[in-house]
């Protein structure tokens, strides 16, 4: 291996070598792994259908294609169509002895770290849910036997003895919760997509919610009235919702505020998980008032098992992030102490509007 093959091993951070026409010509292995893509993948495929960034940088990558000079970009969102979005700093500059070859330097926020992690990491950790998914159907069998052994020992006990049997049934349905959440991982079945409308969606979430888990929030409705439909799994995406809205309930004390949000933004542009390329200009956002996530735990909030709770699963926002991604759209978190957003960016309903877009 040569001097420069061993240097651009050796950056810790993801870099990505392009030619004249945004062609992806060589990636190093940390941008394999950030990207959760093989350099099969990524060599010879279009920059921005493989590089999802939250800001419209095609034309500033352009002019400074031109100039021959470099392009910093601070505190954007980069992801891509296998992963969830991650707080970066992004650098693009001129590779010295070429007429239009870039380079471009991708550095997540606090986490550089992470960065030089076997790739085999991603796989254990399928595998893992796949045995937990397997593990969960064979435990809810017996756990019902117990729950129902419980509840028929209950009738005949004093008030005293019946607060453990209670006790029993209420840990055993926790815990049967807690499976059909593990079993939803390895759930196959593709979304069924139709043409919804956002806010029929966000309604009957906000609705369930203020009369169960955010009884003690305030609600703010902040909504664009025309924005066009979505095509995603209608189901699918109201279980998103809720489940950010019961996060943000959560998180926010009496009397808290939790807002939605809903906007129209262009600049987002991202790849499928089909591999086709597309924006989603549909953005919903929830915002709460709360503490703010564990600084420690921020980066890797959409994993699974990871929560910011004494009590939490860490299985919600892993399950939400899976969801969206199906669905063909994109979720972000911006948090700091007494506001926690999550965005959710959807696609367009209309194709040839969205073919349109693409185009622009």
């Amino acid at each position: 291996m040569s001097f420069d093959a061993a240097l651009w091993a050796s950056l810790p951070v993801p870099a990505l070598l392009l030619d004249g026409n945004d062609l992806i010509t060589a990636s190093n292995s940390a941008a394999e792994t950030f990207l959760n893509l093989s350099t099969k993948a990524l060599d010879g495929a279009n920059l921005w259908d493989k590089v999802m960034i939250n800001a419209p940088l095609e034309q500033a990558f352009a002019r400074a294609r031109r100039n021959r000079s470099s392009l910093f970009v601070n505190d954007v969102d980069v992801g891509s169509g296998m992963r969830a979005p991650m707080h970066c700093n992004v650098q693009i500059a001129p590779l010295l002895g070429t007429d239009d070859a870039m380079i471009m330097m991708i550095s997540p926020r606090e986490i550089a770290s992470r960065l030089v992690q076997n790739e085999n990491s991603s796989k254990a950790a399928k595998s893992a849910i796949g045995m937990a998914e397997m593990l969960a159907h064979e435990i809810k069998n017996p756990l019902a036997g117990i729950t129902g052994a419980a509840q028929l020992l209950s009738m005949g006990l004093t008030p005293e003895d019946q607060e453990l049997t209670d006790l029993i049934v209420e840990e055993s349905r926790r815990i049967v919760k807690l499976l059909e959440q593990v079993e939803q991982f390895g759930n196959l079945r593709p979304p069924k997509l139709a043409d919804v409308n956002i806010h029929d969606i966000l309604d009957r979430a906000r609705q369930s919610a203020s009369v169960g888990v955010g009884a003690h929030m305030m609600f703010v409705e902040d909504y664009d009235p025309s924005l066009p439909p979505t095509h995603v799994d209608g189901d699918q995406l109201l279980q998103v919702l809720l489940n950010l809205i019961k996060n943000a309930a959560e998180a926010g004390g009496p009397g808290g505020k939790i807002t939605l949000h809903t906007f129209y933004d262009p600049s987002l542009r991202v790849s499928r998980l089909d591999g086709t390329s597309a924006r989603l200009p549909l953005q919903i956002e929830i915002i709460d008032d709360g503490p703010g996530l564990p600084p420690e735990i921020a980066n890797d909030i959409f994993e699974p098992f990871v929560s910011g709770r004494e009590n939490g699963t860490g299985l919600g926002l892993a399950l939400v992030s899976k969801l969206i991604g199906e669905n063909g759209g994109w979720i972000s978190v911006d948090s700091v102490p007494g506001r926690t957003l999550f965005r959710v960016s959807l696609p367009l309903a209309d194709a040839a509007t969205n073919k349109t877009e693409e185009e622009a």
